[in-house]
């Protein structure tokens, strides 16, 4: 397996409120842009990818609000390769592994988890240089 990263061909990037509507408008531009982009509806790692994407825009709208006044969704997909991120700015940086171990619950991060693991994929958070914010980037293999 190549170590060197290929990029990736498709890319979509959307801002919106930190309110509940934002986790719907999300999971519907994630279709469209998958359709767009030629990604078949009924691939396996379709329905769990949006799964894992209303998750993440769910804690974003639920925990970065204030301070975070928008949350930006970026997709991406390329040959073999679906990636997406959640980016707010707010500060926490959540702790991915080990999200739903040890009685820490059962949805949001933890659901997150199992199913990037379970799809063979990868969950990294990346911070704001500032320190005032964060992205949680999903890489699934297509």
């Amino acid at each position: 397996m190549s170590t060197q990263l290929q990029p990736l061909s498709h890319r979509h990037v959307l801002t919106l409120p930190p309110a509940p509507p934002a986790v719907r408008v999300a999971r519907e531009t994630a279709e469209q842009a998958l359709a767009e982009w030629g990604v078949n509806p009924g691939h396996p790692v379709v329905a769990p990818a949006l799964l894992i994407l209303s998750e993440l825009v769910t804690n974003s709208v639920r925990h970065a609000a204030p301070p975070s006044e928008q949350v930006t969704v970026t997709y991406a997909a390329g040959a073999g390769c679906l990636a997406f991120a959640v980016h707010d700015r707010h500060p926490h940086q959540p702790r991915l592994h080990g999200a739903g171990t040890a009685g820490r619950g059962t949805g949001g991060l933890a659901t997150v988890m199992e199913l990037t693991g379970t799809l063979g994929g990868t969950a990294v958070v990346r911070g704001d240089g500032d320190g005032r914010g964060k992205s949680i980037w999903i890489t699934l293999p297509l």
